[in-house]
């Protein structure tokens, strides 16, 4: 599909492409909306998305043309360093929608609702899911569910908040098999995903997304949806595919098999970490930019009582 935001004669291309200064998105290119992935599904096209959490990295990726922007609750792993996606505050997610929509405002933003922010009750979930639309200005919202959250999902649907379904592997559940896994392993297990989406669809679900499940699972769920199916390590047969940027990055010590790294930055990162290092023990930090004029540096050194020496005296 398109970039979000294409670049052509009329718009400055981004700083470092011809060295020329890029400023900002060009308001009169269309934003990325559910219509255009429900479009780029019609024409079999498939698109990419990829998590975010900052409003800097999501000014490249908009820059690269990603059309969607996940901001995900593995946040809680990669920004805050926990051990799962359990710890993902809701106030915190919130904050960080919002940063990556002020960094990319032509892409497509989904919002991941986190642990407990929409399983205790029906109320409070649709509540929490308006907060990602109206303080963060998320473009939609993403919840683990299975066929069970059809209620939650239908009541979302009638308020008008877009909803994301994410079938299959749920890591907001791996503690209830001891770690994450994929999903959909047996034949009974693959039926039940297949239920579940069929219920996601049934409720109004806008997009469904796949996570972790054998290719012939994901082929029978998209060959029977509507709306587009976003995959994470579900095979090719999806209408767009999601995975974890800091793992493409190299940042991660471990990555999921369909998530390896593309570049390592770490290793850069530690690099660059260890020349700055040297530059600082050897006191070679380049010349200094900021200087007084001859006129105010006397006036300065008059005014703290200091003279400065004459020439060849020590």
């Amino acid at each position: 599909m398109q970039p979000t935001r294409p670049l052509s004669g009329s718009e400055p291309k981004p700083a470092g492409s011809d060295g020329a200064p890029w400023p900002g998105p060009d308001p009169t290119v269309a934003p990325v909306t559910i219509r255009t992935l429900q479009r780029a599904m019609r024409e079999r096209k498939t698109f990419a998305a990829l998590t975010c959490y900052d409003a800097t990295t999501a000014r490249w990726l908009e820059r690269a043309g990603v059309p969607v922007l996940l901001v995900g609750d593995t946040a809680a792993e990669v920004i805050l360093g926990h051990p799962n996606t359990l710890h993902a505050p809701m106030d915190f997610l919130v904050a960080l929608t919002a940063a990556v929509r002020r960094g990319a405002p032509r892409a497509l933003v989904m919002a991941d609702m986190p642990f407990l922010s929409y399983q205790a009750s029906d109320e409070e979930g649709v509540r929490n899911a308006g907060r990602f639309m109206t303080e963060g200005f998320a473009d939609c919202v993403k919840l683990e569910v299975d066929a069970s959250f059809a209620p939650l999902v239908a009541r979302m649907s009638r308020a008008g908040i877009p909803v994301v379904a994410h079938i299959g592997s749920r890591p907001q559940h791996a503690k209830q098999a001891g770690g994450y896994s994929a999903a959909g392993k047996t034949a009974t297990d693959a039926a039940r995903i297949v239920a579940d989406a069929d219920a996601m669809l049934a409720a109004g679900a806008t997009m469904l997304l796949v996570e972790a499940t054998p290719v012939e699972v994901t082929e029978e769920i998209v060959s029977r949806s509507t709306v587009p199916v976003i995959g994470c390590g579900a095979g090719p047969a999806c209408h767009g595919q999601v995975v974890v940027t800091h793992d493409l990055l190299g940042l991660t010590d471990r990555q999921p098999p369909f998530a390896l790294p593309i570049v390592h930055l770490g290793k850069q990162i530690a690099e660059m970490a260890e020349a700055w290092k040297s530059k600082v023990r050897s006191g070679n930090l380049g010349e200094h930019p900021y200087a007084l004029s001859d006129e105010q540096r006397a006036a300065f050194l008059a005014g703290i009582a200091r003279r400065e020496p004459r020439a060849g005296s020590q």
